[in-house]
């Protein structure tokens, strides 16, 4: 069968330097997880080498990640490998569940894929050698990566509350009444949907890693491409939680809604809309994480959305359907202002764009989007912040104008990664000095 290839399944390349950068930031990782760990272990909460020591012989905190970590170890292994790995991975579960279950312990699962995936690890370090050595390591060194991920942010968010004890939420939130207060909108909606419409857009908005993951595992089906959703994810999580300490944001059910537990400036969200017009920091005395600003969930679910542009139709639909349903989740559970989903659009387009088709090296097309996207997007902050009551007082204005800094940053990214070659719109974006996609005959996907 005569196919194109698209940027999901080409061009690939033999896994060289992949293990080195994987083993570079391993380290990076593991000296911050002990300096994470002694802040914890002064502070009084769970570090990340105490909760990763409780995936190897406790309970784990989360029973999707330590499998999603292993599902990016097995893509460095070949079938019988993999079917081995799974085999273990479950035996070793199903030991520590039943294990539990006779001592009255919660049902729970994940020690088994950490166990299976140091395992591979460190076969592939001592006794594996060659193409194999380096692309299994790759693919272990990303699902440690993934779960090293996880311990570090958690312990990040208890640090926000720590060190950022007052809150802009005022501001935010009034900046978000100019586009009429969407958070209050939609979680009078979200209630409206009842139980059955809040447990779906709950579980989407809890296993957004197992999404990123499914959609990874496409994009890796056939090897290690120069670039992929991983990336991208983990670029993220690098990058973004950096702002929670420059913007401290607890999130309207907190800071105006029954979720701050006494700390909240009144219990507004999501009915009543707040009317003061003179924002100013407050100090709340909740241990809510300052993590709104901007939305992660929302860059991380608009990157799935993107890498799944080019796949088949059930891909598209669900990166579309994971999207969707995030945000209507960031907003309905009171978690976010939209101006939070903005900034999140902004800084995620400006990331994907710095590490998407490195084919195509780091041009003038390239250069322009990404000082464009990151000035765009320190803009909208200094304006949520500086700007808010002028911002409120005249909608009209400022919300095509806050539109148009983002939708300029969108139409650049398309402009730049996906618009039909030998278009005007292409030619801007720098599309004909792309690589572009090579008819090859295969036997199919």
């Amino acid at each position: 069968m005569l196919i194109e290839d698209s940027p999901t399944t080409t061009p690939w390349r033999r896994p060289g330097a992949g293990p080195v950068i994987a083993l570079v930031a391993a380290v990076a990782v593991a000296v911050a997880m002990v300096v994470l760990q002694v802040v914890a272990g002064r502070s009084g909460f769970e570090g990340p080498l105490a909760s990763l020591a409780r995936d190897f012989a406790g309970t784990p905190k989360s029973m999707s990640v330590p499998w999603a970590g292993l599902a990016l170890g097995l893509v460095g292994l070949t079938n019988r490998q993999r079917i081995v790995a799974l085999a273990a991975a479950l035996g070793i579960d199903l030991v520590f569940l039943v294990g539990r279950l006779l001592t009255d312990g919660p049902f729970a699962v994940g020690n088994g894929p950490t166990w299976v995936l140091t395992g591979i690890a460190v076969l592939a370090a001592w006794r594996w050698t060659g193409a194999q050595r380096s692309s299994a390591l790759l693919g272990a060194g990303l699902g440690a990566l993934l779960i090293a991920a996880t311990k570090i942010g958690d312990v990040w968010l208890q640090i926000t509350v720590m060190t950022r004890p007052a809150v802009l939420d005022q501001y935010v939130e009034l900046a978000d009444r100019a586009f009429g207060a969407p958070s209050w909108v939609m979680g009078q909606v979200v209630d409206a949907l009842g139980p059955a419409g809040y447990g779906v857009l709950h579980w989407v908005y809890i296993e957004l890693p197992v999404a990123a993951i499914a959609v990874a595992l496409y994009q890796l089906r056939n090897g290690w491409p120069s670039h992929h959703l991983v990336r991208t994810f983990l670029a993220i999580g690098l990058i973004g939680p950096l702002f929670y300490l420059l913007f401290p944001v607890v999130g309207p059910d907190f800071a105006f809604g029954t979720a701050g537990q006494g700390a909240q400036l009144g219990d507004y969200w999501p009915t009543v809309i707040p009317t003061g017009t003179d924002p100013a920091p407050f100090v709340f005395a909740g241990d809510a994480p300052r993590n709104c600003m901007p939305s992660l969930h929302t860059a991380w679910a608009l990157s799935i959305f993107v890498h799944t542009r080019r796949g088949p139709w059930w891909l598209r639909w669900g990166g579309a359907f994971w999207l969707v349903c995030t945000l209507m989740a960031t907003l309905g559970f009171g978690y976010h202002y939209a101006v939070d989903l903005i900034a999140g659009v902004v800084l995620c387009l400006t990331i994907e764009s710095a590490l998407r088709d490195p084919e195509r090296g780091w041009g003038r097309f390239r250069i322009r989007l990404v000082v464009g996207g990151a000035v765009a997007f320190a803009a909208l902050l200094a304006s949520y912040r500086y700007l808010a009551v002028p911002i409120a007082a005249a909608p009209v204005v400022s919300v095509p104008v806050i539109l148009g800094v983002a939708g300029a940053v969108v139409l650049g990214f398309y402009a730049t990664f996906f618009a039909a070659p030998g278009t005007t719109l292409a030619r801007w974006g720098g599309r004909e000095d792309a690589i572009e996609p090579r008819a090859h005959v295969t036997r199919g996907l």
